[in-house]
C-alpha cells in the first residue's frame, strides 16, 4: 500500500448533530435525486469523483477469490470499479436501501455484463446497519460517500467489520474538510452557498438534498475521530489519505 498516509494522528472536529439522517428521510431524498445523481456528481466535482474511487481501489486492491462488498453502493460506481480492478474475476455485491438507486446500478451492470459472468455482480436492497450477510464473508468491504448518510455511523462500521474476513480490509471514501486555512475558507463558501443552489436548480427535490450535503459533511467525524470509531468497530492498523487538498479522504482498516 502507498503510505504518504496519516496514521495515528490527524484533525478532529466535533459538532452537535443537527442534520436529519433518519432512514426514512435519507431513503426518500436519494430516491428523489436518483435519476440525475451521477450527472450532478460528475458535474459538481469536475469529474474528480471518478479519480477518488480509482485511488480507493488502488490503495486496497482485491486479491484472491473471496468476494467484495460495497455498501451504500448507490448507482454502483465503486462496486464496478472493484470488479474491474480484480481483472473481472472477483464477485462483487453492492448493497443499498434506496430502490431507485439500485435500479440504476443494475442497468449499468446490464450494459457491461455481456463480457462477464452475470453472477459476478449482485445488487441487494439492504440497510448498512443490518446487513443480510453472514460473518467473515468478504475480503474487502467498501463504502464511498455513503457512511455519513447512515443514521448511526458506529452501527454501520460494526456491520461492515462483522461481514469482513479476518485479515480483510474495510475501506471508507468520504468527503472531508480541507485543513489549509485559505483553501478551506474558499471551499466552505462554495460548499455552503453555491453548490446547494446549483444542485437544487438542476435536481429539484423535496428533501433539500444539496443543503443536506454540506450539513452532513460538516457533522461527520473526520481524521482521528473516524479512525477511533473504526477501531471501536474492531479494526486496526487504521490509515487515511486526504485527496485533492483534503476535499475527500480514504480510510482503510484491517480486521484482526
Amino acid at each position: 500500500m502507498n503510505r504518504p498516509i496519516h496514521k495515528g494522528s490527524g484533525y478532529v472536529e466535533t459538532h452537535a448533530m443537527t442534520v436529519d439522517k433518519s432512514e426514512s428521510r435519507v431513503r426518500r431524498m436519494f430516491g428523489e435525486i436518483s435519476a440525475r445523481y451521477d450527472f450532478l456528481n460528475h458535474l459538481l466535482s469536475g469529474g474528480t469523483d471518478v479519480y477518488w474511487r480509482w485511488r480507493a481501489v488502488r490503495l486496497a486492491r482485491p486479491t484472491g477469490a473471496a468476494p467484495v462488498l460495497d455498501v451504500c453502493t448507490g448507482t454502483g460506481d465503486l462496486a464496478l470499479a472493484y470488479w474491474r480492478a480484480s481483472g473481472r474475476r472477483v464477485s462483487v455485491v453492492g448493497s443499498d436501501f434506496t430502490h431507485e438507486m439500485l435500479a440504476l446500478a443494475r442497468e449499468k451492470w446490464a450494459r457491461v455484463r455481456g463480457v462477464a459472468n452475470p453472477e459476478q455482480m449482485q445488487f441487494v436492497e439492504a440497510d448498512t446497519q443490518h446487513l443480510p450477510f453472514g460473518d467473515n464473508q468478504f475480503q474487502i468491504v467498501s463504502v464511498a460517500f455513503g457512511l455519513r448518510n447512515v443514521t448511526r455511523t458506529d452501527a454501520g462500521l460494526r456491520e461492515m467489520t462483522r461481514v469482513c474476513q479476518p485479515g480483510g480490509k474495510v475501506v471508507v471514501l468520504e468527503f472531508s474538510t480541507p485543513t489549509n486555512r485559505l483553501f478551506r475558507a474558499i471551499y466552505l463558501w462554495y460548499f455552503r452557498n453555491v453548490l446547494p443552489r446549483i444542485g437544487q436548480v438542476l435536481m429539484r427535490n423535496q428533501q433539500a438534498a444539496y443543503n443536506y450535503l454540506p450539513q452532513s459533511v460538516s457533522e461527520f467525524p473526520q481524521g482521528e475521530a473516524l479512525a477511533d470509531l473504526m477501531r471501536q468497530a474492531g479494526l486496526h492498523n487504521i490509515v487515511w489519505k486526504p485527496l485533492t487538498f483534503g476535499i475527500a479522504t480514504i480510510y482503510i482498516g484491517e480486521k484482526s
